[in-house]
């Protein structure tokens, strides 16, 4: 252990739920991020802090100055600029041990088949139901947990879905014809996604190092107007498992989301 490895990861060596080992554990893993705005920066910068060993990105959106209220990651001068880029050109900067890469799309359903597999975690911070859909039917079809993070208004919802035999995001919203609504049709206060995107790093950590109570068949909501919070409780529905394995098997699923 040289004194730069030391000097940056020592607040996790002294915790226990961490540690030597843990940090071993964190750079030898790897995490999908779908999707660099309000939810995916916070989770990037912390996990990348971390020193999870392989970071990916794939957001095939540009920055907009409607963004930057929220975005942390971005600055006036690279409006225009594709944002997973943007940000893996920033996250090399914070830690260069880490492997980052980006790819500068929309998610597709052939394009998760072909990621998904080499990703120990997915991290959905998509703003609509169209994506959480595809996302969920391409970690089930492969076998990847996700965590899953949404905002409106002033509010948040995380939970972690397909973790070792758990529900899925099906299981929780069956219905599936339901409006793709995003911050832009709402409104969103910029504090609230990186309160969320935090708590998804957390999570997303804790499926890494294997840490007991993970949000996995559990829907953590939080207001942050009055930071009141609940634990909604919801459990596996092997028939919306198969329906999600049914949909990519079939082609059925969308195959092209924004």
């Amino acid at each position: 252990m040289n004194d730069e490895y030391y000097a940056r990861y020592q607040r996790h060596f002294t915790l226990t739920e961490v540690g030597e080992e843990g940090q071993v554990r964190l750079a030898q893993s790897k995490v999908l991020v779908v999707g660099a705005g309000g939810l995916g920066c916070p989770v990037l910068q912390y996990l990348v802090g971390a020193g999870v060993g392989h970071v990916a990105v794939i957001d095939g959106d540009q920055i907009s100055l409607s963004n930057l209220h929220r975005q942390t990651l971005y600055t006036t001068e690279e409006t225009g600029r594709f944002k997973s880029t943007v940000a893996r050109d920033k996250l090399v900067k914070l830690n260069p041990t880490v492997q980052i890469s980006a790819v500068a799309e929309f998610l597709t359903m052939e394009l998760a088949l072909k990621l998904f597999p080499d990703f120990d975690l997915i991290i959905d911070g998509t703003d609509n139901f169209e994506a959480r859909y595809l996302i969920n039917d391409a970690a089930v079809f492969t076998g990847k947990p996700f965590v899953s993070g949404s905002v409106f208004r002033h509010e948040g919802q995380v939970s972690v879905f397909n973790y070792q035999g758990g529900p899925t995001y099906r299981c929780l919203f069956p219905q599936r014809d339901l409006p793709g609504f995003g911050c832009a049709e709402t409104g969103v206060l910029g504090p609230v996604t990186g309160a969320i995107g935090s708590i998804m790093a957390m999570e997303a950590i804790k499926v890494l190092l294997a840490l007991p109570d993970v949000l996995s068949g559990k829907l953590l909501i939080l207001n942050a107007l009055n930071w009141s919070s609940s634990n909604l409780s919801f459990s596996r529905k092997e028939e919306q498992v198969a329906l999600a394995k049914a949909r990519v098997s079939n082609k059925e699923s969308l195959s092209h989301v924004k």
